[in-house]
């Protein structure tokens, strides 16, 4: 099984990292201190890292780079860290490797140890002031949803309110996910909201993750304990910024044929990270997982998830509300026709309607 307290420190240590800087940072970092956390590092790719070949060429040439004087300029945790990640990802083409400086990084000898309660407190509060990751919620005209969704937090902490931005939306028309600016997170929790997008009762397979430290698999489906199920037609918008968790999700709805993709070409990166310390401060997110989807036994890693309808991601959000208008004009009763292709005149234009009601809802 993934690490549950692996994974969820690695979704917490990325939101950390634009904290101040830790005290390990301003420490003297001499060649001593970094041959020290290279060779910390090899030791760590070699027993962790998904694809162990690749481990081994990648620390290879992080070695060698070092013994040449390569890292010479970064004086400090800070600047070898960021130096580390930077040379971890061109190296390997793995764009799921990172690094960061934490020296009250502590990691967990038991991957699937429980988190205290005090934590999950402590990310439900996260996820809370971050919007349970939902930027946007709103009705477009045409009767038309709309979800910003930017991350998949923790489902304990995030799935009701999935539930509930669902429920408001339950009475339109169509829906536009906005992943273009999602970066990933918790692979339960793209299930959990995938399953709102299925006919109650209807379980879905998804996706399968190996894990190469404890060579386990888990599987991931959706769940029949959700209540709110959405069956109108789903649009799911991506760009190049759309990564890990959010080309999961994207993946999923276009496999499973539940919705349509709009937009760019995703990033790339299928492989869930564990976080490991390597001395002197710095914490490695190292690969140690790949994901397998379960309908077309392959993944997005390298290629990114191409979209059903290719445009500049800016244009995404016109392009499939324009789609949606002129299928709902195509089925549209006569006494709705002329409204409905008002609106899509306006959206093929890139204008929007003006609200017909006041803030204090009396007609203008």
């Amino acid at each position: 099984m993934v690490g549950r307290r692996k994974f969820v420190a690695g979704m917490v240590l990325s939101m950390l990292s634009s904290y101040p800087a830790c005290a390990a940072e301003s420490a003297a970092f001499n060649a001593a201190a970094r041959a020290e956390v290279v060779h910390a590092l090899v030791g760590k790719m070699n027993a962790n890292y998904i694809d162990p070949a690749l481990a081994e060429r990648v620390g290879g040439a992080i070695a060698q780079k070092n013994a040449a004087g390569g890292y010479a300029n970064a004086d400090s945790a800070k600047a070898f860290s960021t130096a580390l990640a930077k040379d971890l990802r061109e190296f390997s083409g793995d764009l799921h490797f990172g690094a960061m400086v934490d020296d009250n990084f502590r990691e967990s000898g038991d991957v699937d140890e429980p988190p205290s309660r005090a934590k999950m407190e402590q990310w439900r509060e996260m996820a809370a002031r971050r919007g349970f990751g939902i930027e946007k919620i709103e009705r477009l005209p045409g009767n038309v949803g709309y979800i910003e969704l930017r991350g998949f937090g923790l489902t304990e902490a995030v799935g009701p309110a999935y539930t509930a931005a669902l429920s408001l939306l339950a009475g339109t028309d169509a829906l536009i996910l906005d992943l273009r600016r999602n970066g990933g997170g918790s692979p339960d929790s793209v299930a959990y909201l995938m399953s709102h997008f299925f006919p109650l009762g209807d379980e879905r397979h998804l996706i399968d993750m190996y894990n190469r430290p404890t060579d386990t698999t888990r599987q991931f489906w959706t769940t029949r304990t959700v209540a709110v199920r959405y069956d109108k037609p789903v649009y799911v918008l991506t760009s190049g910024r759309t990564f890990s968790g959010g080309e999961d999700c994207a993946y999923d709805f276009q496999v499973q044929k539940r919705g349509t993709l709009v937009g760019e070409t995703t990033g790339g990166g299928s492989n869930p990270v564990g976080w490991f310390g390597v001395g002197r401060g710095i914490v490695v997110a190292i690969p140690t997982s790949r994901a397998t989807n379960f309908v077309t036994k392959t993944n997005w890693e390298h290629v990114g998830v191409k979209p059903d309808i290719a445009v500049p991601a800016a244009q995404a959000l016109q392009t499939a509300h324009v789609a949606i208008l002129r299928k709902l004009l195509s089925s549209a009763k006569a006494d709705e026709r002329a409204a409905l292709q008002r609106l899509l005149a306006m959206a093929e234009k890139g204008e929007s309607e003006k609200p017909i009601y006041t803030l204090r809802g009396e007609p203008r």
